[in-house]
C-alpha cells in the first residue's frame, strides 16, 4: 500500500496580536483542505519523535502544525511559562483555520505542558477547536505539589528550559542541588540564574500571581471531546482523571479516559523500574489518537463501540473498560490504623484493620530531623519522578511509621482515589504529613502505588496558611491521588507515614517561617492517634465484587 504523499514546511512564521510571530512546521496530506491537529511545544517542534508523530496525523488525512511556544526555539518573544499560552493559542487555531489547505477545524494534541497550555486556551472559546487531546497534564497549582514552595526537582526543569533551546543537565550534581538551603537559591547551587524559579518561590498561597496558570476551577466552562491520556506512574496523574471526571460531570459529550501502566512518558515500554507489566502493557496510542478525531473531528462512527474509560489494572496486567471515573458501582472501604504505641518501621506493630482500634489504643510518636529527611525514591531528573518503587529498605527506618495488613486470601481490585484520615499533632511550628499505599508481595518487595503529601499550615487550602499550634490534635486527609491494581492473594496491603520525601517533595524546616528563604530546621516530635473517638484510616476505592466483603473475610483472619 502507497503512503499518502505529504507536503513538508518549515519554519513559517505565525503573527500573534501583539506583533510577536511564533516559528511552526507543517506537515500536510494530499487530500485538502483537512482538518488540523496544533502541537505547541516548549521543548523543540523539529525532533524526531515529534516529526514522527506528525506524520502519523497526516498519514491519517490531518495537517500538522507543530510550534514553539513564545520565547523558545525560533519563535520570537520572551518566554513566561504559561502566561502568554492561553492568548497565544487562540491565535494560532485562528491562523490556521483561515489557511487554504484547513477546512475551518482543529483539534489539539500535546503532553505535560503541552496539555496544560491546552486548557488555557480552551478556556477562551475559540471557534475552529472542535477537540483536544491532553496527555499527563499538569494541575492547578498546589494539587501536585500542596507545600506552597516548589519542588526540588522542578529546579532541573528550569534547567532544562534555560534559553531558547533544550540544555544539557547531566554535568550537574542534581541530588547535591536538592539538599541545599535555602530553597530559593537552588539556582544558582545549580550554576545559574533562573528569576522565574525565584518568582515562584515567592507565591506560597493561591494568590492572583497564579490565575493565569489556573484552568480546573472553570474547567466546567469547557465544552468539547477531550481524550485524557496518562499512567499511574505519572507524577502528574493526578489530573488527568480528575478532569475526566469534571467535565463528564459537567455533561460535556465526547469524554475518553486512557490509563496505562506508564510514566510520564507514556506508552514507551512493558517496563518500569523492576517491573514488567506485560506485553498488553504498550497499545496502539497513535490509532486510539487518530480514531478519537475521526469520531469527534470528521463524525465517523466507530468501527467498534468504545467504552468512555479504559484503564489498565495492575496486578492483574489487564485492560479494563468501564464507563465512568470513579467506576460505577465502587465502593469506599475503609482500613483502620492500630498498634501498641510502636508502629515505628516494619519491624513495629504497625497494622491494617477493618474495624477502628479500641478507646485505650496508644498514639505512635515518630521524629521529623529535616536535615535527615525520609528519601522518595526517584532517579535525579525531573523527566520522571518515581515509579513502582521498592520501599522496604525505606520502612525499615524508624522516622517512618508503617502499617501492614495481613494477607490477603481473596484478590481486592483497587481502582479509584486513594486518601488517609489521620489525628496528627507536632511539636513544631508546622510540619507535613506524607502517606504512601504499598502493596507488599511475598517475597517482601513492597511496591510503590500512589502517595501524597499534607502540609499542615495549609490544612484548610492554600488560600492562606494558617498557624500550627504545638500539641494541639488536627484531623486531617491526605489526598494519594489514584491507582487501579489488583493486590492478589498472599500480599498484603502497607501504608506508610512520615514527615518527608525528598526530594520529591521540599522538606518542611518545622519553624512555620518562610520555606523558601530559611536555612535553619527544628525537629519536630510528632504524633498519630488511632482510637475510638480518634480513627485514623486509610481509604480505598475498590471495584464491585470485593466491596460487599469485609476486610476479614479478604484477609481471612
Amino acid at each position: 500500500m502507497l503512503h499518502p504523499r505529504l507536503i513538508r514546511w518549515f519554519n513559517v512564521r505565525i503573527p500573534m496580536r501583539d506583533g510577536v510571530t511564533l516559528a511552526a512546521d507543517l506537515v500536510l496530506p494530499d487530500d485538502l483542505p483537512a482538518p488540523v491537529v496544533v502541537l505547541r511545544t516548549p521543548y523543540g517542534r523539529g525532533g524526531e519523535p515529534q516529526t514522527k508523530r506528525a506524520d502519523v496525523f497526516a498519514k491519517a488525512g490531518y495537517c500538522a502544525c507543530w510550534v514553539d511556544v513564545r520565547g523558545r526555539g525560533d519563535s520570537q518573544g520572551e518566554f513566561d511559562p504559561y502566561r502568554n499560552d492561553g492568548l497565544d493559542g487562540v491565535d494560532v487555531i485562528a491562523w490556521v483555520a483561515g489557511q487554504e489547505w484547513c477546512d475551518g477545524s482543529a483539534a489539539t494534541y500535546g503532553g505535560s505542558y503541552s496539555g496544560r497550555i491546552q486548557w488555557l486556551t480552551a478556556l477562551h472559546h475559540p471557534p475552529a477547536l472542535k477537540a483536544m487531546i491532553v496527555l499527563v497534564t499538569p494541575s492547578d497549582p498546589f494539587v501536585e505539589n500542596p507545600t506552597g514552595v516548589p519542588g526540588p526537582m522542578h529546579i532541573h526543569w528550569f534547567r532544562m528550559t534555560d534559553g531558547r533551546t533544550m540544555q544539557y543537565t547531566e554535568a550537574v550534581d542534581w541530588l547535591a542541588v536538592y539538599r541545599h538551603r535555602p530553597l530559593i537559591e537552588l539556582d544558582e547551587a545549580a550554576g545559574f540564574r533562573s528569576e522565574l524559579w525565584r518568582e515562584e518561590c515567592r507565591h506560597q498561597t493561591l494568590d492572583a500571581w497564579w490565575e493565569p496558570l489556573r484552568y480546573q476551577h472553570r474547567i466546567g466552562e469547557i465544552d468539547l471531546p477531550v481524550l485524557h491520556i496518562s499512567g499511574w506512574y505519572d507524577d502528574e496523574e493526578i489530573g488527568t482523571p480528575a478532569n475526566f471526571a469534571a467535565l463528564s460531570a459537567a455533561g460535556r459529550d465526547g469524554q475518553r479516559l486512557l490509563m496505562g501502566p506508564w510514566g510520564h512518558q507514556v506508552n514507551t515500554g512493558t517496563q518500569l523500574g523492576e517491573l514488567d507489566f506485560g506485553h498488553d502493557a504498550v497499545i496502539d496510542l497513535d490509532a486510539a489518537m487518530t480514531g478519537f478525531l475521526d469520531e469527534v473531528v470528521r463524525g465517523r462512527p466507530p468501527a467498534e463501540p468504545s467504552s468512555p474509560v479504559r484503564i489498565f489494572l495492575m496486578g492483574a496486567n489487564e485492560w479494563l473498560d468501564v464507563t465512568g471515573w470513579p467506576a460505577p458501582g465502587s465502593a469506599e472501604r475503609a482500613w483502620y490504623l492500630d498498634s501498641a504505641g510502636h508502629a515505628n518501621s516494619a519491624y513495629g506493630d504497625g497494622r491494617l484493620c477493618d474495624r477502628p482500634a479500641s478507646a485505650q489504643s496508644p498514639a505512635d510518636a515518630w521524629v521529623h530531623d529535616p536535615d535527615r529527611p525520609v528519601p522518595f525514591i526517584t532517579a535525579a531528573s525531573s523527566a520522571q519522578i518515581g515509579g513502582p518503587d521498592d520501599y522496604s529498605g525505606v520502612d525499615t527506618r524508624g522516622d517512618v511509621l508503617v502499617y501492614t495488613s495481613d494477607p490477603l486470601s481473596k484478590p481486592l481490585d483497587v481502582v479509584g482515589p486513594v486518601r488517609l484520615v489521620v489525628f496528627v499533632s507536632t511539636t513544631a511550628g508546622d510540619t507535613d504529613i506524607t502517606a504512601r499505599l504499598v502493596d507488599l508481595h511475598p517475597n517482601g518487595f513492597a511496591q510503590r502505588l500512589c502517595d501524597g503529601l499534607l502540609r499542615l499550615r495549609y490544612r484548610a487550602g492554600h488560600e492562606q496558611a494558617e498557624p500550627v499550634e504545638p500539641d494541639t490534635v488536627y484531623e486531617v486527609e491526605v489526598v494519594m491521588w489514584d491507582t487501579a491494581h489488583r493486590i492478589l492473594p498472599g500480599h498484603c496491603i502497607r501504608v506508610d507515614i512520615a514527615s518527608s520525601a525528598h526530594p520529591k517533595f521540599a522538606v518542611n524546616l518545622g519553624t512555620g517561617g518562610d520555606e523558601s528563604t530559611a536555612t535553619k530546621a527544628v525537629v519536630a516530635h510528632n504524633r498519630l492517634y488511632h482510637d475510638a473517638l480518634r480513627p485514623s484510616r486509610l481509604i480505598l476505592t475498590v471495584l464491585p465484587g470485593t466491596v460487599a466483603e469485609s476486610a476479614a473475610e479478604i484477609t481471612g483472619a
